[in-house]
């Protein structure tokens, strides 16, 4: 009776649950979406390696550009300084038995060859021990410099000779300061261009016991006392 009973309601056993056709399909789409999620997650995987691939590849291979952003920015190259000019003409020898003061003077300033330098008596009334007188040319007879040149026993008698040639100058600054050598005071400077429409220039200057004065075209005296050596 118990038998029949368990036939006729159709109760199966316990572990046999048997799918209904929804169940199914149910089961079936949810393999296909893992299916799909997980190709599509393969796909994102593979972009972002391709992505990083490449940036790699730019960053080692891309002329610059690794370096460029490490550094910050683009790195400014060093401008580089315009040369001093050379002299077109060479510049004339001294006697050997010139006085230490003579070969102190260059051979060349900037474009400027020494061409002349012979003793001179400009200043003989101050009693210099010695003084010459020098042309500096750079070929060029209008942009000449004379420079004159001479020494006394004592910075005092050298300041004397400064202040009554300074004195005696006339037209308008240019130019004046101190002199320093090795970042001691050794004397003074000044510039001045002449009262005859600025063309003509001056430029006298002291240093210790030596007392120089540079004469000629107001280019030609600009560009010449800054860069003489004494």
């Amino acid at each position: 009776m118990l038998k029949y009973m368990v036939k006729k309601v159709g109760v199966k056993p316990i572990g046999f649950v048997e799918a209904s056709p929804q169940c199914g399909i149910m089961a079936l789409m949810t393999s296909e979406q893992k299916s799909s999620s997980h190709g599509k997650l393969l796909a994102v995987v593979t972009a972002a390696a391709l992505v990083i691939v490449l940036a790699l590849l730019s960053a080692f291979v891309w002329p610059g550009w690794a370096m460029n952003k490490g550094a910050g920015g683009t790195k400014q190259q060093p401008v580089a300084s315009n040369p001093a000019p050379s002299p077109s003409i060479k510049a004339k020898e001294l006697p050997q038995d010139s006085s230490p003061l003579l070969k102190a003077m260059p051979d060349n300033v900037l474009g400027f060859a020494r061409t002349e330098a012979a003793p001179s008596a400009n200043w003989t009334v101050a009693s210099p021990l010695e003084e010459y007188s020098l042309t500096y040319s750079t070929g060029n007879m209008s942009k000449d410099v004379t420079l004159v040149v001479a020494q006394w026993a004592g910075s005092d008698a050298a300041q004397r000779q400064y202040e009554m040639l300074t004195q005696a100058l006339k037209g308008q600054d240019v130019a004046t300061g101190g002199v320093k050598v090795s970042g001691t005071s050794t004397g003074q400077y000044i510039v001045k261009t002449d009262a005859n429409k600025g063309k003509t220039a001056t430029a006298i200057w002291r240093n210790d016991t030596v007392v120089f004065q540079a004469t000629g075209s107001t280019d030609s005296i600009k560009r010449f006392y800054p860069k003489f050596p004494l």
